[in-house]
């Protein structure tokens, strides 16, 4: 086993909220569709407990408020809360004083909730990049501590192309800093390549995610791992009428997540964001604007 910390982290939202479905699922519709949430999390937690894993739960505001036992029994049986939002709109499309409303309302649900300090936060599909950077002022602000928003790649919902690939501490536009925890990614040649998490874990083979985490071990990096609780729930109702390619996208190999998951635990170490951050060490100061 690899014994450098790797993250193991989760993205707590319903089935029935991600941004492939847009337009397919209303949000005034949410109240209506079947909840799933709380069986899914427990799943995964379950499945945690067994392979003696205490990672990172980004937990949505929305969820929180309709749930709140769930955000103390993650925080009780030994994993750290961070913060995914409210509503799981795209930062890219709200107003700043939207994204401020919805972030400390979602913040301080979770702190009341969990009885820990929230200081982690990750975007709604990784929707901060470089047209909207004031979104890190205002996690600052908040009194976050890191994000784990910006993703180092080219995607047509995300991504920050030439962005670190491993952990460093962000100079933000108005001068305050915050570490920034990328998911994970690997370079070949002049490409580089998303890994480890949501559709690229349940996508590649298991040999493929294993090589890219011994790879970026190889680097002295740690990797980021996530995964959503709908990605272990194949029983999940399934939404008519999508394009293929967010159908793909949501259900692809949806079946093999949990096995990925417990193989990966054999083979690598993994801990929460806040234990990755603490053995990171001294770290490479950054600034993208």
């Amino acid at each position: 086993m690899n014994r450098r910390v790797h993250a193991m982290t989760v993205d707590v939202e319903e089935h029935f909220q991600v941004s492939a479905f847009e337009g397919y699922v209303r949000r005034d519709q949410w109240e209506q569709q079947p909840s799933r949430v709380v069986n899914n999390t427990r799943r995964l937690l379950d499945l945690f407990d067994t392979l003696k894993l205490h990672g990172t739960f980004f937990v949505l505001g929305w969820v929180a408020e309709r749930q709140p036992s769930l955000v103390r029994e993650i925080a009780d049986r030994g994993h750290e809360i961070g913060c995914h939002g409210y509503s799981h709109r795209l930062i890219y499309d709200q107003r700043r004083d939207e994204f401020r409303d919805e972030l400390l309302r979602a913040k301080t649900l979770l702190e009341d909730q969990s009885g820990q300090r929230v200081v982690g936060h990750r975007a709604a599909s990784f929707s901060i990049g470089r047209r909207n950077l004031w979104a890190l002022d205002e996690l600052v602000d908040a009194g976050f501590e890191y994000d784990s928003s910006l993703f180092p790649v080219r995607h047509d919902r995300y991504g920050v192309p030439g962005a670190p690939r491993s952990i460093y501490r962000l100079t933000t536009p108005h001068g305050g800093s915050l570490i920034e925890v990328p998911p994970s990614t690997v370079a070949l040649g002049r490409w580089t390549l998303p890994v480890a998490g949501g559709g690229y874990l349940r996508l590649y083979p298991q040999a493929i995610t294993d090589w890219a985490i011994r790879r970026i071990a190889g680097e002295q990096c740690a990797a980021v791992v996530y995964v959503h609780p709908w990605e272990v729930d194949p029983e999940q109702p399934r939404v008519s009428g999508l394009p293929v390619l967010r159908r793909f996208r949501h259900y692809v190999n949806i079946d093999t997540t949990e096995r990925k998951l417990q193989n990966l635990a054999g083979r690598h170490r993994f801990g929460s964001m806040r234990d990755l951050i603490s053995m990171s060490g001294p770290l490479p100061a950054v600034s993208l604007h």
